[in-house]
């Protein structure tokens, strides 16, 4: 019986996805996952985490913070494209561990996955109700503060945030087709009024404001100077998270090898040079001083005045991170789905409803669960806490690149990298630098998830997993 370090072969992992219960439906275009990829990306990160790294930071480098992740991310996407279209099964990073590394480190980055998705859903989720709160406020309407905040910042709990999760939960449950065209309705107009923001602020700039573009270093390393770009870097790379969940729809993809890669990279190319823009006419709008708050965007359009087109912002802020909740949610349970098909999870979290050809009980539970933690947790907490786990999943799949473009030179590759050890070396070495730019307390979250993982496998996977290796 092959032990916990050896991979599951990559033919296998092929035959399996075809076998067994009520398949996952087969609906999604390249534009479809196009429009999944910037539904996830474009979120907390450039409507909530752009002020306070700004603030706390990058100050006005904020603009060379995304520039930084934007390398990353594109030496990182180059890594999954190749990856996805050569292995088009669900469970993105979670499979090509296993494949190269075998199951102890698939359940290790399945784990870490989890801080991926269901934490950046919550994330968000907390983003979406700063902006819901800030739109209430100006049509008249106040929630209690109990009911507007999580403990530790004001509140008991932060119900919009809760609630919107749940109610994203029960659309993705009604099936995949249905929350799909709502996805790609709700990013073209996102992007719209993004693109409004951009055009319209940048008449209102006020050059002065990007002056220093790198603020003096306050003698602490990450805040401000070139050290708190590359900080400010790694905390804004939580923005570009998402593209990535694209290959977690491989199962769901009707030309995967040829959808894929194209639906990837679109993705990501939008949201870079959307990011880019937005955080020039942020930083030249309000001194980056006073952009550490939940909704930035929308104080850089009242400090313009322009009334109405406040509104209008604040409405596409809220599309924004509506659809970056929703994709985050979708990704985290074809994460599980995968997990739960080789034995690491019960086999609920596998179970596909016969009606909506979804994986309704795994969506309900994970929409649950994810809802409390956005009803409980600060925001600043949740960020860091995604941004490391990312990292560590996008450092490993540039590693499995590596490994197989060695172990199994042959294998058909319908998209390859170009200079693929130089490109994945890269990826590598930009993601372990914004990871040691975090927080030490950061690591220490981490550590402390990766063992209470490392616990549930010794309990629970471990064994239940050894007989489905066995064939």
């Amino acid at each position: 019986m092959p032990g916990p370090l050896a991979p599951k072969p990559i033919d296998r992992i092929l035959d399996e996805a075809g076998q067994g219960g009520t398949p996952l439906a087969r609906t999604l275009s390249a534009f479809g996952l196009g429009c999944i990829g910037v539904g996830a990306t474009i979120g907390a990160g450039i409507f909530v985490l752009t002020g306070t790294a700004a603030a706390h930071y990058a100050g006005p480098g904020l603009v060379i913070s995304f520039l930084l992740g934007g390398f990353a991310s594109a030496c990182v996407g180059l890594c999954y494209a190749e990856l996805s279209a050569m292995i088009p099964v669900p469970g993105s990073t979670y499979t090509y561990a296993y494949a190269t590394l075998g199951r102890l480190a698939a359940w290790i980055i399945g784990w870490d996955l989890v801080l991926e998705f269901a934490m950046a859903a919550a994330t968000v989720a907390v983003g979406w109700s700063g902006y819901a709160q800030s739109l209430l406020a100006d049509l008249g309407l106040r929630l209690p503060e109990a009911l507007a905040a999580a403990p530790g910042v004001g509140g008991l709990v932060n119900l919009p945030a809760a609630g919107i999760v749940l109610a994203l939960s029960l659309l993705l449950i009604a099936g995949n087709r249905r929350a799909a065209g709502a996805n790609a309705g709700l990013v073209a107009l996102k992007v719209a009024i993004i693109l409004a923001f951009i055009v319209v602020g940048a008449w209102h700039v006020t050059p002065s404001l990007w002056s220093p573009l790198v603020p003096a270093n306050t003698g602490t390393f990450g805040e401000f100077g070139w050290s708190g770009v590359l900080r400010g870097a790694g905390v804004v790379f939580f923005a570009f998270i998402g593209f990535e969940t694209v290959a977690t729809a491989a199962g769901e993809t009707r030309e995967p090898r040829r959808d894929l890669p194209a639906g990837l990279l679109g993705a990501l190319l939008v949201t870079t040079l959307l990011y880019v823009a937005v955080a020039a006419v942020l930083t030249g709008l309000v001194p980056y001083r006073d952009l550490a708050v939940a909704d930035p965007i929308a104080k850089a359009i009242d400090a313009i005045g322009l009334g109405a087109f406040a509104i209008l912002i604040k409405l596409g802020a809220l599309v924004g991170l509506t659809t970056a909740t929703l994709t985050a949610l979708y990704g985290q349970t074809r994460i599980f789905y995968a997990m739960a098909r080789d034995r690491l999870l019960p086999e609920a979290f596998a179970q596909v409803h016969r009606g909506t050809r979804t994986p309704a009980l795994s969506q309900g539970l994970t929409g649950l669960a994810t809802a409390l933690v956005a009803g409980f947790v600060p925001i600043e907490v949740l960020g860091e806490l995604v941004s490391i786990g990312t990292l560590l999943a996008f450092t490993l799949v540039c590693a499995a690149l590596l490994l197989l473009r060695r172990r199994e030179p042959g294998r058909a590759r319908p998209f390859r990298v170009p200079r693929a050890p130089l490109v994945a070396g890269l990826g590598i070495l930009a993601c372990l630098a914004l990871m040691a730019s975090l927080p030490a307390d950061t690591w220490l979250r981490l550590g402390v998830w990766l063992a209470l993982g490392l616990a549930i496998y010794a309990a629970y996977g471990r064994a239940r997993a050894a007989p489905a290796r066995e064939g």
